[in-house]
This record gives structure tokens, C-alpha cells and sequence, in this order.
């Protein structure tokens, strides 16, 4: 339950007009806070909606019950821009029903945006980026009294130790931020643009915080960082964090994202072989199966030591199962180069994957230095292909653990609602019979069957 602290000051919620749909009573303005993107964003719409709440807003499913709409973007996905645009002004219409309606835009893309609303998107009245959301309360109190504000400064020292977010999940797996802010530079991103520099949580705060999911009943935590496996504070390395989470009563599954494949040190392997905790599981962005290509992005790894760390990565962890990040279409790509990736598909053979096109995000350095020169029709072309032959690999990666035993973390009901949802350890989806447990639960079950992309207990 949300503990609502209206405080002294704050602007109270405008008057709802006359045709107006009714609204709910409740203890103070209104929020309505939509995520795009990463689980990083998610956990940081948690971080929002808590320092909001501590400051009398109430969030609200609804938009058209808002006083307040923040839109929390992602600057990764292929034409960002043009999303967050469109999104807002799909939103715009409820300003119709409430004129004093403010809008925000919070996030990756707030340093894009910044000098673009005034001129593209008048109705945004906020703009915060991700190192203010310790402000938020005051800045969306600001907007509201009709200032236009603009808050999009980095600070490399801001880890919002100490502040507790209001999840919106299943209060099952629960996410923790162990690190913010990237170092890596590689050519196409623009995370270290958007969100900063490398830093990392302190462990005292990491701990403090998986300690409270523990305590409100979680039974997974979600360990998130953009290179999450450089964490390092001080003395205390990704190795030495694991270990520490893994002695939390009442924590039983562990899992991460993402982590660069350049730190995967002989430790950290160890590691997550020796606890049980720890999910064999792996998201590993490989990019690209073409060392050109990886040369080009500056990923600082060739194949053949991806290809090395995998089977290092699977000799230690046998029954690991492998996610990946593939990119078509980067500056300067051949023929060649994307048959290589096709080839480093067929020699990994993954579980499952995140497929992109390359687009121009124009403040990386691929953007100002090099040249988008594979044609849009090309890339579509070689997307598509990739996209199929990573089909055949997930459905044969699910048909494998057809007629197995599996321990399943139940997280809730499946989309129809005719199900129980939930997951293996090898992050899987698993459709289970009703009443065959409980949210929160573990339970064994047989696997009968498999839709492609879930598996399906007997």
C-alpha cells in the first residue's frame, strides 16, 4: 500500500469540467505515467512515481483521469523521436476534457527534445532528464503553475541512494538499479549521451533495497545496469554483489541485464556457477557475427572471443540459456559482413533475441562521423532474414524442454486469464493449469507441450 503525504503548497487539481467524465476521489493531483523502453525506464517510472507520491500526486491508470501526463522515453529504439511526438499527441486529446492538463516528457529522450518542443510539441510543459527525477516533485509542481520547465542536467554522482520507487509489476520479480550510466562509447549508442557516465549503486544501498523486495514478498530480483557486469564500488566487484544477494532470505531466483561481454571475468563465471540463486540465464548483445563490423562499433571484442566466452560461459553453466542483441545494416555493412552474422547465429544457436535495423540517432559518433550508407530496402531485407532464422532457434530452443521437469516461478495469470503464467529458470515462459498454484509460488511441473515461444505444463 502507498503511503500518500499530501504536502503544504502543492497546486490542488483543477476543477474537471462540465462534460467532463466523473472522476474517482482521491487524496491529491492526479498522475498518469507511461514507460517506453527498457527495463531501466521501468525502474526509473518507479523511482517517479515514488517521489511523486511523496508529494500528494496519486497515480492513476487512466489518462484521462490525469492532471499530469509524463511519458518516460527510450532514445534507443529506431525512430524514437517521431514516437514520443506521436504518442503526445495521441494523449493531447484529453486536454479537451481538462485545458489545465499539463504534459511531460521524462527520460533518454529529454536531452533530444530540449530544444525542439517549444517549436514541435507547445502543449510539453516539462522536460526531465534522467538524473532529476530526485527534483520531479517540484518540477512537475512547477510546470503546473504554468512555467515551462527544462531539466536535463547530468550528474555523475546521482544514484538515488535512499529513495524507494512504487513499482507497477507483479510483485514477483522485482528490479533493482545497481549501476547507471555507460563508459563503453560504442559508435551507434547513445546511452552514454543520454544518461551519463559509468557509475555504480553503493552495496549498502543495493542490499537495502533487495532486502525490502524481500520483505514485501518478492521472490526475484532483476539486477539492472547498461554494462551491469562492470559494477564495481571500490573493492566490491559484480562477483562480490552476487554473493551478497544470494545470502537474502526470501530471495530465490537472481537474474541480470545487461551485461557487456568484454567483463565477463574467470570470477564472475564461478560465481554464478557456485549459487544456486543466480539464473542460467544470459542476455549477451553480440551486435554482430563480422569483425569489421565489430571494429566499427568499437565493441572491443572480435567473434572469436565471443565465441570463446560462450563456451566458457556454457561449460560452466550447462544448461545455460543465451539471449542476444543483433544490429543490421550498420554504417559501411556488406553482403559478407551480414552473412557472418547469419553464420554466428547458426554457431551459437540462441535462445532468443532482440533484432534491430541501424538508424541514425544523431548525437553518436556513428551519427557525426560515419555514413549510413545501407539502404533502408537492404536493411529490411537482411532484418527479415535474421528475424527467420532466429525463429527456427527459438522454436527449437522451447521444443528441447518438451517432456522435461521444470521449477516454475508463478507471476500471475496469463493475458486470457484462463492460465497461470509463469517462468523457468532459463527465463522461459510457462502457460500452467489453473489452481496449480499460487502467485509467488514455485512449483514442479511436466512440460507437454510448446506454442514456439512458450512452453505449456501437462
Amino acid at each position: 500500500m502507498t503511503r500518500l503525504v499530501q504536502i503544504r503548497g502543492t497546486k490542488p487539481a483543477p476543477a474537471p469540467p462540465a462534460n467532463a467524465p466523473e472522476l474517482p476521489p482521491v487524496a491529491g493531483p492526479r498522475v498518469y505515467v507511461e514507460t517506453l523502453g527498457c527495463q531501466m525506464n521501468e525502474a526509473d517510472s518507479a523511482l517517479i512515481v515514488g517521489q511523486l507520491a511523496a508529494r500528494g500526486y496519486v497515480r492513476v491508470p487512466d489518462p484521462a483521469a490525469a492532471d499530469v501526463i509524463l511519458l518516460n522515453t527510450c532514445a534507443v529504439r529506431e525512430k524514437a523521436e517521431e514516437r514520443v511526438y506521436g504518442r503526445t499527441s495521441q494523449l493531447l486529446r484529453h486536454k479537451k476534457d481538462n485545458p489545465d492538463l499539463v504534459f511531460g516528457i521524462t527520460g533518454c529522450m529529454a536531452e533530444h527534445l530540449r530544444d525542439k518542443v517549444q517549436k514541435q510539441a507547445p502543449h510539453i510543459g516539462l522536460v526531465a532528464g534522467p538524473d532529476s527525477y530526485r527534483r520531479i516533485g517540484v518540477l512537475v509542481d512547477r510546470a503546473r503553475a504554468g512555467e515551462r520547465v527544462v531539466d536535463i542536467t547530468l550528474d555523475r554522482d546521482e544514484t538515488y541512494e535512499g529513495l524507494d520507487g512504487v513499482p507497477d509489476d507483479d510483485g514477483v520479480s522485482g528490479q533493482v538499479t545497481i549501476q547507471r550510466g555507460c563508459d563503453k562509447f560504442c559508435t551507434f549508442c547513445v546511452v552514454p549521451y543520454t544518461r551519463g557516465r559509468e557509475r555504480g549503486v553503493a552495496p549498502r544501498e543495493v542490499l537495502r533495497q533487495a532486502r525490502h523486495l524481500a520483505e514485501h514478498g518478492y521472490k526475484e530480483i532483476v539486477l539492472l545496469g547498461q554494462t551491469v557486469n562492470s559494477y564495481v564500488w571500490e573493492d566490491a566487484s559484480f562477483a562480490d554483489l552476487l554473493r551478497a544477494l544470494a545470502a537474502i532470505d526470501g530471495i530465490e531466483r537472481i537474474r541480470f541485464t545487461s551485461p557487456y561481454p568484454v567483463d565477463f571475468t574467470a570470477q564472475l563465471i564461478a560465481t554464478m556457477a557456485e549459487l544456486d540463486k543466480v539464473c542460467p540465464y544470459i542476455h549477451l548483445p553480440a551486435q554482430s557475427g563480422a569483425d569489421r563490423m565489430l571494429t566499427a562499433m568499437k565493441r572491443g571484442y572480435s567473434r572469436a572471443e565471443f565465441v570463446d566466452l560462450v563456451g566458457r560461459l556454457r561449460a560452466a553453466l550447462p544448461d545455460l540459456a543465451l539471449s542476444t542483441d543483433l544490429m543490421v545494416g550498420f554504417c559501411g555493412e556488406t553482403e559478407d559482413d551480414h552473412a557472418e552474422t547469419l553464420s554466428l547465429m547458426r554457431e551459437i544457436r540462441f535462445d532468443s533475441a532482440f533484432m534491430f535495423r541501424y538508424s541514425d540517432r544523431g548525437i553518436t559518433y556513428a551519427a557525426r562521423k560515419l555514413q549510413d550508407d545501407v539502404p533502408d530496402e537492404v536493411k529490411g531485407r537482411r532484418l527479415q532474414e535474421v528475424i527467420e532464422l532466429q525463429e527456427q532457434h527459438t522454436r527449437a530452443s522451447h521444443q528441447a524442454r518438451v517432456g522435461k521437469r521444470e521449477r516454475v516461478l508463478i507471476s500471475g495469470l496469463s493475458h486470457r486469464g484462463d492460465r497461470l503464467l509463469g517462468r523457468t529458470p532459463r527465463f522461459q515462459s510457462v502457460l500452467l493449469p489453473l489452481g496449480t498454484g499460487t502467485p509467488g509460488q514455485t512449483v514442479e511441473v511436466d512440460i507437454a507441450a510448446t506454442t514456439g515461444h512458450s512452453l505449456i505444463a501437462g
